[in-house]
């Protein structure tokens, strides 16, 4: 929108002034308060706001202005003295340029001042709504520039010395930093800002000049805020960049960008091009450098050189500062010079000369100060000094009695909290206490060098030092409070980590423990003098209060830990009363509809825990605390619960009484501080501005803490004043803020303090004695050092760590002792008789279990193989286990935000549950009983029967309305709501969506992937992962059976060797041509034990040493490599064969040990046999016979043994038909591997969609979330106007009612008629509101009836009308007209007032379901966005190769009786699922039959509903017709009520489908029964009509009863 604005004024005179005293801001003191206007002088400002934009100015060589808060400050460069002008709208100062101030606030003006007068000469007004963000002027000062910030960004070009707008126009809905005018073309304007750039041209159109501009396009290079711009004379413009480039616009497009050699940047950081001068463009950035550049070699650059990037060294650069970080630069005034002053963000301002000659002198810093927000601060109890501290990682101690700084230290980390020392710790007052964000807490001692030269005879320099005294850290977060105990004793810190600690107060702090507490620590403060125990108030962040006796030193004893779980504690969570203060207020002031709303607020209002800010000890367990957030506004008065065994997390504790805090409500007190007498209160606002409350003598209650004086100092948006102190002769006042300033303020005028203190000076404490020979302190310069807690644990952990050192050790040689045992139990046991001693299987079994040792499975393959063919199978080899190379994230990816859901329509329920309930209003009784007539009026004997007759007639009406009330309500409550939906249906539908599916193929455009079977990365990792751990665990499985079978055969073959030899001692007594072959033996393969290889025994390594010696000596014998490899090869075949003969010992110890029964004594018999035949004895043929047995017994035996080992080798090799499931298991495994290579390529293919799917997907979870929250504010406000709407109706019921019982009043022919109806309808009164608190206005109502019409009545023609008509009328009667017209008037506000909250609400709805249709398109359109990726995914994962092997018999794809070769168009599917689909069709064509049925039968019910619903229609318009026919008010209600009747029968019998709810709903809608005031209205009327309701009533009984 463009608007030209013409004034037709006389011109403002040249020598016009405006008063600068009637101008600028003055305190806020409250009315008929004797506080002075002048409580508090400006004495000094010692900050700087340095992050401001532009906040610096030159307006001659000798003074520069910069803003500080709600001031301007005039800064002398040579003596430093300053001079302020105050904002003139008290909102603060947006923006300067030369001598024109731009203000802050509703509606700010900006005021152009005359220098060096300080004169206001010109106010320009509404060129804004809040703020200004930069004001310009052009080339020869005719025309002034300026923009606005948020909301209105209006640029408006003004002719400031006429004060009129001569061009306005939007500037862009972003912020802009910077407007100019170009210096070539005074037509062309351009502005920059917040990612972008825009170009002006002053253009004439045919309605006159308008403001016409060019966005800038980025193009190819990404968008950046442009802080600085030079227009180039040929009308191109350099701008800079975020990234530290500059980019040449050539028109609204960049044509090239210009970066150094081997492409790097122009600066490091944001860069702002600022002049062009000699052919030289400047240019500043944020690295601290000040480079100029060739202005004509990128002037001429050619766009055709691919418009990217052109490249070009700077001539001549200038380094400012390593920490230095310029943001705004100005230059001197004077004509050819070259010294400019730079605005430094790292809290410094800077004079330069950029002549960039050998001869140009080094940049001068010329003030130092903090940057950004102060976090602490406090003044010394022994002299006019004061300390601060801030995240730039410095302290400075100031003089604010000479207004100075005195010394500047920095440290690695930044400050955030200062105190200090009291005289009770430091006698001289020079001990600071120091936290740090890092968690360490630092003591400097301030002292005097100058002091420190007499004793050491150094020449130190400066006023003043600060030494490292000790350096501590008990916490692992920065340190946001220290406080001293009230006797010195104890030190305590707190931090935001939760704990406090505290230290004993020496030459050396040592730590006593710490307490946690339930949320971050804001403040600390113990308990004064006046209370009998000592006692620290911890308050925090999270509005916890928490007070922990002092801890007792020497009680003390940490050994595991510092922390003090004994230390007697109470805890007081806040619990908001702010709702129910404000309600209590408003229902004191306001009607009951007004509390209802309240109540409504109340319950809406459920936001999380308010901010705690500040507090203080009223007495003792008793505190105030200031509260921010919804709870500001007030100061509430605490005190502990003497229940304290609550949970400090989940208690709840309300405070006792409060203080109500005027004009704080979006203004909560940020810090508070008391003189000395506790006769002020001073309180630092979360706007920036100072509030004091004079206060009375010993006022713990703050009883007296009333009136107030206020000044806004610090800025009112971002300058919240955190800390307020008094000076130690409350002469001074001192304050910081966020904003970077710190001012100093007198309680004293000039005069005045300058006779108190002419004479005095701030003292700087002398050095201690020995101070020049003591040792630096060490100090704490690692942020990773440990905590004193993290470092106690950790020397506990050492300690638990060596105590398990010392444990496995011992367990060592314990096991060691046991080895050595069982060598020992085995020597013994080769040392025994061969009868007695265990064999080598039996001795393992026994002793042996517990030292056996076996590599794991997955470290060698075993190869199993057949004893009597060559049938193998091998183990798999599997590598150790690892940590997956992709771990699953934590958390998935955020879904569809169903919980928001869910909790948008609890907080609906919540909400319009109270909604309901405040609606149900108080009725007051309009209708009163009815008054006794007065005893003068008497009725006939004919009227008191009419009368009787009425009442007869409205009882039975009363009557017969309640029953058809009562069948009503049983009507709605059967009546389906709007959204009901049948449960089986949605059942199935749910079935549906979950079974059925789309069912598409994959490959299909418009195919849609359901929302839990979509696969992002997480899960196809999960997946790979399930699929390596099956594949392992398998494998692992069938390595188990190998190693089984491997077992048993190596059981197997002892036997057989066993029982080998037992056939050979069998054999030896048989004939050798009894002797059958035995089968050949098996062995153990090397394949089969290949853990046997890594075994050696001492002797091996003796030999190994032996065998190298003998090398070493073939080496000097010149056979260095035959030596080396004859030794492995020696080595092995002496291994082998000890390895053999080892065995066969063994296996000769075997059969020793376990000779068979049979073979022994055979072989006894034997002997004496031979014995008996080399004796020359001749055998009876009793001995032969034996011989002959003895000779079966043997084959039989041979025949046993060897079909025993044949039976065992065969049982064997059956079971080696394992290598059966393994090869079937190959076959799964590598069907596996080709899984999971598909899987692969599958999550590589996700890794490339999951970014913008995750981006899409939040994006969809806002849009969900935001409509959810917007359907949920809808509804409550349908509701809500529902209800509205409803009370409406019920006001007018009893507006009629009303009329009613006056004209029942009447009664028939009263000749007061027309009066009274006068008197009740005409006069109004004067609206309540506006009376409340005047008792003038109230005098009328406590006037009688005939006083209180003749005030009516303004002449006297009125008056005598008044006195003839009311002669005669009687006074009750009158009484009772007057007060039916008041309750009619009181019904009317009523109506009033609810009909104005229902059209607010119906805008309100209006609004709501605009912002839902705009939202739903959003969500609709992130949903299809998501869609979109999805199928694009599906596409890609569509293209992979999936290798499926098939059999013949499970290809169905057959032409013309054979399988095609290009099976391309096959499709695959599940043999289940085919079978499903198949039943599928069968339950289809059944439910299509069954669907064709429903349908005809509903289709005879519509054409029934139908005539039904035409027979309803003629029948209403019968009945429509007879009640147009009566006039009676009485025969109209009769003849509704009956219509209601006839209806209502008719309705019930066809409400039975959807259907007859629509005819019903066409037919007329809803019909409310009459209520008790309408059968009593009947009732009560008479005359003529009374004939025509009996005959109504009659034939309403004649039809039909209802059912």
């Amino acid at each position: 929108m463009q608007q030209e604005v013409e004034e037709e004024s006389k011109p403002l005179p040249a020598d016009m002034y405006y008063k600068y005293e009637e101008l600028h801001s003055r305190p806020s003191i409250t009315p008929d308060s004797e506080i002075p206007e002048n409580l508090l002088h400006l004495s000094h400002s010692f900050g700087y706001d340095s992050g401001r934009r532009a906040n610096l100015q030159l307006l001659d060589d000798r003074t520069l202005i910069f803003i500080a808060g709600n001031l301007l400050v005039l800064l002398d460069i040579s003596t430093k003295e300053q001079r302020y002008l105050r904002s003139c709208s008290g909102g603060g100062i947006s923006s300067i340029t030369y001598f024109v101030v731009a203000e802050k606030g509703n509606q700010p003006n900006i005021i152009i001042y005359e220098y060096p007068s300080l004169r206001p000469y010109r106010i320009l007004r509404g060129g804004t709504e809040q703020a200004y963000s930069f004001v310009n002027f052009n080339h020869d000062g005719s025309l002034l520039a300026s923009v606005g910030s948020a909301p209105d960004y209006m640029l408006t070009l003004w002719d400031w010395r006429q004060e009129k707008v001569k061009l306005s126009c939007k500037a862009i809905s972003q912020e802009v930093y910077r407007v100019s005018f170009s210096p070539y073309n005074p037509e062309l304007l351009t502005s920059s800002g917040s990612g972008h750039i825009k170009f002006w041209k002053m253009a004439s159109t045919f309605t006159g000049l308008k403001l016409q501009g060019l966005l800038g396009h980025f193009g190819n290079t990404a968008a950046t805020d442009i802080e600085g711009y030079v227009e180039l004379p040929g009308g191109k413009v350099v701008s800079g960049s975020n990234w530290g480039n500059l980019l040449l616009w050539d028109g609204n497009t960049i044509k090239v960008e210009i970066c150094r050699k081997e492409g790097r940047s122009c600066h490091v950081g944001d860069v702002q091009p600022f002049a062009l001068e000699d052919g030289q463009l400047m240019t500043f950035g944020a690295d601290g450098v000040v480079r100029s550049w060739d202005f004509e070699s990128f002037d001429t650059t050619n766009s055709n050189s691919g418009g990217s990037r052109f490249e070009m060294e700077p001539m001549n650069e200038m380094v400012i500062g390593h920490n230095a970080c310029l943001s705004s630069v100005v230059k001197s005034s004077t004509p050819d010079s070259f010294l400019w002053f730079a605005q430094d963000s790292s809290g410094a301002i800077w004079k330069m000369d950029l002549s960039l000659s050998y001869t140009s002198p080094d940049p001068e810093c010329l003030f130092t100060f903090h940057a950004g927000a102060i976090q602490g601060l406090d003044v010394s109890r022994r002299s006019h000094l004061m300390a601060t501290t801030a995240l730039d990682r410095s302290v400075k101690v100031f003089d604010f009695l000479a207004k100075r700084e005195l010394f500047s230290s920095r440290f690695n980390r930044g400050g955030t909290t200062l105190r200090w020392a009291p005289p009770l710790v430091n006698q001289s007052g020079g001990l600071l206490v120091t936290g740090f964000e890092d968690g360490v807490v630092r003591l400097l001692e301030l002292y005097d060098p100058q002091r420190l030269h007499v004793v050491t005879g150094r020449s130190p320099k400066g006023d003043a030092n600060l030494c490292l005294k000790q350096a501590f850290k008990p916490h692992n977060a920065p340190v946001t409070a220290v406080a001293y105990e009230r006797n010195g004793d104890i030190l305590a810190t707190g931090s935001s980590d939760c704990t406090v600690f505290f230290f004993t107060v020496g030459e050396k702090y040592n730590p006593v423990g710490f307490v946690r507490v339930p949320g971050p620590v804001q403040a600390l403060e113990w308990s004064p003098h006046s209370h009998k125990e000592n006692r620290l108030l911890i308050l925090c962040h999270s509005g916890h209060v928490v007070e922990v006796h002092s801890p007792d030193p020497e009680a003390q004893n940490p050994t595991k830990t510092f922390e003090l779980h004994d230390l007697q504690r109470r805890s007081f969570r806040f619990k908001s009363i702010k709702s129910r203060i404000k309600r209590e207020e408003e229902i004191a002031g306001y009607q009951a509809v007004k509390e209802k709303r309240q109540k409504e607020r109340e319950e809406r209002i459920k936001d999380p825990p308010s901010p705690l800010y500040c507090g203080f000890y009223s007495q003792s367990g008793q505190f105030w605390l200031s509260m921010g957030g919804f709870d500001s506004g007030f100061l509430y008065h605490c005190k502990f619960s003497e229940k304290q065994d609550e949970d400090p997390d989940q208690r709840q504790d309300e405070p006792f009484g409060f203080l109500p805090i005027q004009n704080a409500d979006d203004n909560p007190i940020r810090s508070v501080t008391f003189s000395s007498n506790r006769q002020l209160l001073l309180c630092g606002m979360h706007s920036g501005s100072i509030r004091v409350y004079p206060l009375q003598p010993d006022d713990h209650s703050l009883t007296s803490m009333l009136a107030y004086w206020e000044l806004s100092v610090h800025d009112n948006h971002y300058g919240h004043l955190r800390h307020i102190r008094c000076s130690h002769d409350d002469h001074f006042v001192l304050t910081v803020g966020d904003d970077g300033n710190i001012f100093s303020f007198s309680l004293l005028p000039p005069e005045e303090l300058q006779k108190v203190l002419q004479r005095k000076r701030a003292k700087v404490p002398s050095p201690r004695v020995g101070l020049e020979n003591e040792t630096l302190a060490q100090d704490i310069e690692d942020p990773a050092a440990y905590s004193i807690e993290t470092a106690k644990q950790k020397l506990e952990k050492d300690h638990l760590r060596q105590e398990a050192e010392l444990k496995v050790s011992a367990k060592r040689k314990h096991l060691a002792e046991l080895q050595k045992k069982f060598k020992q139990l085995l020597n013994d046991n080769q040392s025994l008789p061969e009868h007695v001693r265990l064999t080598p299987v039996c001795f393992l079994l026994i002793y042996g279990s517990c030292f056996r040792f076996r590599d794991t499975l997955e470290s060698k393959v075993v190869t199993v193989v057949a004893i009597s063919t060559d049938h193998r199978v091998s183990t798999y080899h599997l590598p150790a286990v690892t940590e997956p190379s992709t771990r699953l994230r934590q958390q998935s990816r955020p879904g569809c935000p169903d919980g928001d859901g869910s909790a948008a329509l609890e907080c609906k329920k919540s909400r319009a549950e109270p909604a309901k309930d405040s609606r149900e209003l108080e009725e007051d009784e309009v209708l009163r009983p009815p008054l006794a007539r007065p005893e003068g009026i008497k009725l006939g004997d004919r009227q008191v029967e009419r009368l009787r007759k009425a009442d007869e007639k409205a009882e039975q009406a009363r009557a017969k309305i309640e029953k058809r009330k009562q069948e009503w309500v049983q009507l709605y409550e059967e009546k389906p709501k709007e959204n009901y939906e049948d449960p089986e249906y949605v059942k199935a539908i749910c079935e549906a969506k979950q079974n059925i599916g789309d069912l598409k193929l994959k490959s299909a455009k418009d195919f849609t992937v359901q929302k839990h079977l979509r696969m992002n990365t997480e899960k196809k990792i999960a997946e790979m992962i399930a699929l390596e751990e099956n594949i392992r665990k398998k494998q692992i499985e069938m390595n188990g059976q190998i190693v089984t079978l491997r077992d048993s055969k190596v059981r197997l073959v002892s036997q057989l060797h066993a029982q080998a030899q037992q056939l050979q001692k069998v054999q030896q007594h048989l004939v050798a041509h009894l002797h059958s072959t035995p089968p050949t033996l098996p062995t153990i393969l090397p394949e089969e034990n290949p853990e046997k290889k890594l075994r050696y025994s001492r002797a091996t390594l003796e030999r190994y040493r032996v065998l190298r010696e003998q090398r070493f000596q073939a080496v000097e014998q010149e056979e260095q490599e035959e030596g080396a490899v004859g030794l492995l090869e020696q080595l092995e075949k002496e291994m082998e064969g000890e390895e053999d003969k080892e065995e066969k010992e063994e296996e000769e110890r075997g059969e020793e040990g376990t000779p068979c029964l049979s073979t022994s004594s055979i072989t006894r018999e034997e002997e004496e046999e031979e014995t008996a035949v080399e004796e020359g004895v001749e055998l009876s043929e009793l001995e032969e016979e034996l011989l002959k047995e003895k000779e079966i017994k043997l084959l039989y035996m041979q025949g046993s043994l060897l079909e025993e080992m044949e039976s065992s080798m065969c049982h064997f090799d059956a079971k080696l038909l394992l290598r059966h499931q393994k090869l079937l298991l190959d076959w799964q495994l590598k069907l596996a591997d080709l899984r999971q290579l598909m899987l692969y390529q599958e999550l590589l293919l996700l890794k490339e969609v999951d970014r913008r799917e995750e981006i899409l997907q939040e994006k969809l979870d806002a849009r969900v979330k935001e409509e959810n929250s917007i359907t949920s504010k809808l509804d409550e406000c349908n509701e809500q106007l529902e209800l509205k709407r409803r009370d409406i109706a019920k006001l007018q019921e009893r507006e009629k009612a009303l009329a009613a019982a006056f004209k029942a009043s009447l009664g028939e022919d009263n000749k007061f008629e027309e009066f009274l109806t006068k008197v009740f309808k005409k006069i109004k009164r004067v609206n309540k509101k506006k009376q409340t608190g005047n008792e003038d206005q109230w005098k009328l109502l406590n006037l009688t009836s005939v006083e209180f019409l003749q005030s009516c009545l303004s002449s006297t023609s009125d008056h005598r009308k008044f006195v003839s008509r009311s002669r005669g009328c009687d006074p009750d009667l009158f009484e009772s007209t007057l007060q039916l017209r008041e309750r009619r008037q009181d019904l009317e506000e009523l109506l009033a007032e609810e009909k104005k909250s229902a059209e607010a609400l119906e805008k309100e709805c209006d609004i709501l379901t605009k912002k839902e249709k705009s939202i739903k398109n959003s969500r609709k359109a992130a949903e299809n966005d998501l869609e979109l990726v999805n199928r694009e995914k599906q596409q890609k994962l569509n293209e992979l190769d999936v290798v499926i092997p098939f059999r013949l018999h499970q290809i169905e794809f057959v032409v013309n009786g054979s399988v095609p070769s290009d099976l391309t168009p096959t499709l695959v599917l599940d043999r289940t699922e085919l079978s499903r689909l198949q039943e599928r069709v069968t339950q289809l064509q059944v439910e299509k039959s069954q669907q064709k049925d429903l349908y005809f039968q509903a289709r005879q019910q519509h054409v029934k509903l139908i005539h039904d619903c035409k027979d309803m229609d003629g029948e209403i318009q019968c009945y429509t017709k007879k009640v147009s026919k009566q006039n009676s008010f009485t025969g109209d209600r009769l003849i509704v009520s009956e219509i209601v009747v006839r209806f209502d029968h008719m309705f019930t019998a066809s409400c039975v489908s959807m259907c007859s709810y629509a005819c019903w709903c066409s037919a007329g809608g809803e019909m409310q029964p009459a209520d008790d005031d309408e059968v009593r209205e009947a009732g009560e009327s008479g005359g003529s009509t009374d004939a025509v309701g009996e005959q109504d009533t009659g034939e309403a009984q004649a039809g039909k009863t209802p059912p």
